[in-house]
C-alpha cells in the first residue's frame, strides 16, 4: 500500500481505504479461484494495482467517461483504475467464468458503483466507449481489430479516443506490424521499481 501512496500522495480517505483492502480480497479469493499466479499475489501491489495504475499517469480520465477492460482477469487494469477514477464508468469483460464472478465479487465488497463485470468476448459487444485498456492479452493488431468498432467518436480529452494498452519488452516489430500511428510511455519514466524497467503503455488513437 506504500507503493500506492508513494507515486499517488493526493488519494482521498476513501481511495485509500479501497486501496488498502485489495490485498486481502485477492489473497482470499485467489486460495479459492486462482486468478493471480501464487508468486505474484506477494506482489499483487507492484506487479498488478501499480502496473494497472501506470494508466492513470498517462490519462486522467474525466467525469462521464466509459472505458472498456477487455481480457480483465481478476479485474486489472480496471478495478485499480475504477477506484482512481471514481466518476468514469468501467466495463470489465473476460471470456472466463469463475474470473468474472471474482472480480465482480471484489468489486462489491469495494462497493464499486461504476463497474460493470460481465462475461463475454469483446467481438460480441456492441457499445462504444471513449477509450479501451488491456494488459497483453495478444498482439496489437488483433487487438485492434476486436475493438475498433467499439470506439466512441464523442472525444473530449487531450488525447483522442482509443486503445491505452500495457505491454512489456521490445515491441518494435509488433507496432510496426500494426501499421497505424501509436505513441508509446515508458513506465520506467513514472515508476523507479525494476519490474517496470521495460514496461510500456501503449496509445492507439482510433
Amino acid at each position: 500500500m506504500e507503493l500506492i501512496l508513494k507515486y499517488f500522495p493526493d488519494l482521498t480517505d476513501t481511495q485509500r481505504e479501497k486501496f488498502a483492502r485489495l490485498e486481502e480480497l485477492y489473497q482470499d479469493w485467489n486460495s479459492k479461484v486462482n486468478v493471480i499466479s501464487r508468486q505474484d499475489i506477494d506482489t499483487l501491489y507492484e506487479r498488478h494495482v501499480l502496473h494497472s495504475l501506470g494508466i492513470a499517469k498517462v490519462m486522467q480520465f474525466k467525469s462521464g467517461t466509459s472505458v472498456l477492460d477487455v481480457g480483465t482477469g481478476g479485474g486489472f487494469p480496471g478495478i485499480p483504475l475504477a477506484i482512481m477514477f471514481p466518476d468514469t464508468q468501467f466495463h470489465l469483460v473476460d471470456s472466463i467464468g469463475k474470473k468474472i464472478r471474482v472480480v465482480q465479487e471484489i468489486a462489491a465488497a469495494l462497493d464499486l458503483k461504476n463497474v460493470k463485470a460481465e462475461q463475454i468476448r469483446a467481438e460480441k459487444l456492441d457499445d462504444t466507449y471513449e477509450f479501451v485498456v488491456s494488459r497483453a492479452v495478444t498482439r496489437i493488431t488483433p487487438f485492434v481489430g476486436w475493438v475498433r468498432k467499439n470506439i466512441s467518436r464523442n472525444s473530449f480529452h487531450t488525447l483522442r479516443n482509443g486503445i491505452l494498452y500495457l505491454k512489456g519488452g521490445d515491441l518494435t516489430e509488433e507496432l510496426a506490424e500494426l501499421k497505424m500511428k501509436t505513441r508509446s510511455y515508458d513506465l520506467s519514466d513514472y515508476f523507479e521499481e525494476e519490474f517496470f524497467e521495460t514496461k510500456k503503455v501503449v496509445y492507439v488513437p482510433l
